[in-house]
């Protein structure tokens, strides 16, 4: 304990240190006073700066910072009632399922009716956002039924990993099928972003995240059990099955509105829960979800600096940024991990 509230406290810090780097960092130049003076309320700015700042820069850092942190508790669930290392959000096909929702949108649509729904502006955001959701929740409800008949843990994984490959052939046939321009529209949907998400989406994505994320952490004391194996928890009276339901509901539920704001988010779910582990070296979900929360967050507000880095035409997909900057973490913290045990 003595350990943990100071790393917490780090790495709340490096949060609020990374939201103001956010804010004041990008491809256009904004002079600090200026900053201070928007965000305040005051009219006297720019009304350029103050569009940049209020309906790009401020939305995009509470979505990296509500999605990074969601993803991150739903990856470290899914590690610990499959006991897979390599577990995440996608792990069950329901980021797959996401996906096949919104090529439904914008690649079929199209073929069927001669206008593709993503293109009608607003109702086209909608009806993508709206098809993300149903998607993932579809698939999700299929593993929750699959959960009840199957008893293994790892006949569940291969299944669902199975149900993320139909998900991913269907696509490519659609994509095969599909006009050029409504292909590139999917794969740049594909590539995440943290820029999607602002007005009124902004708010119900916050409040939602803000919602299930600390839901997330009444888990913690089952998980404990369930560390130690299935049968252990069963003896100490969790109802295994049950329990396993509730994680996979909540993830997916957790992955669904993500991916649907912020297309699918890849490796923050499976590396964040590791370096989480490594940072506070511990197992336990009291300390492991906040921390988990706290590490996916600031990780998200890293990648999404460098993606719209100055220097950059535009902004680079958030999906080449998370892999390139955690990737090589995880990698240190396990072999530092790995040395700590034979030492």
């Amino acid at each position: 304990m003595k350990r943990t509230l100071p790393l917490m406290l780090s790495l709340i810090v490096g949060i609020i240190v990374m939201v103001i780097v956010n804010l004041f960092i990008g491809t256009v130049k904004i002079p600090v006073s200026s900053i201070c003076s928007i965000l305040m309320g005051q009219g006297s700015e720019s009304e350029i700066w103050t569009n940049i700042i209020l309906s790009s820069r401020l939305p995009q850092v509470l979505t990296a910072i509500a999605a990074g942190a969601g993803l991150a508790v739903s990856g470290l669930m899914m590690q610990t009632i499959f006991h897979n290392p390599l577990a995440g959000p996608s792990i069950l096909g329901i980021s797959n399922g996401s996906s096949l929702g919104v090529a439904f949108v914008i690649l079929l649509s199209g073929q069927l009716g001669g206008v593709a729904l993503s293109t009608l502006g607003y109702l086209g955001d909608a009806a993508v956002t709206l098809a993300a959701i149903v998607g993932a929740i579809a698939v999700m409800m299929l593993i929750v039924w699959i959960s009840g008949v199957v008893k293994g843990n790892v006949t569940l994984l291969i299944i669902g990993v199975m149900i993320g490959y139909l998900a991913t052939a269907i696509i490519g046939v659609m994509k095969f099928l599909s006009p050029e321009e409504d292909v590139k529209a999917f794969v740049v949907w594909g590539l995440g972003s943290f820029s999607r998400v602002s007005g009124n989406h902004l708010t119900l994505f916050v409040v939602l995240m803000c919602i299930l994320t600390p839901l997330s952490f009444l888990f913690a004391k089952p998980l404990n059990a369930m560390l130690l194996g299935d049968r252990y928890a069963a003896n100490l009276g969790v109802n295994v099955k049950r329990m396993r339901t509730y994680c996979i509901i909540c993830s997916g539920v957790l992955v669904a509105v993500v991916t649907a704001y912020c297309g699918p988010i890849m490796f923050i779910g499976m590396a964040v829960p590791h370096l989480a582990r490594g940072i506070f070296r511990t197992s336990d979900h009291w300390r492991l979800l906040p921390a988990t929360a706290l590490c996916g967050a600031l990780l998200a507000l890293v990648c999404n600096l460098i993606a719209r880095a100055p220097g950059f035409e535009g902004a680079m997909p958030v999906n080449s940024v998370t892999a390139l900057i955690g990737a090589p973490i995880i990698i240190a913290v396990l072999f530092h991990r790995h040395k700590t045990n034979f030492e």
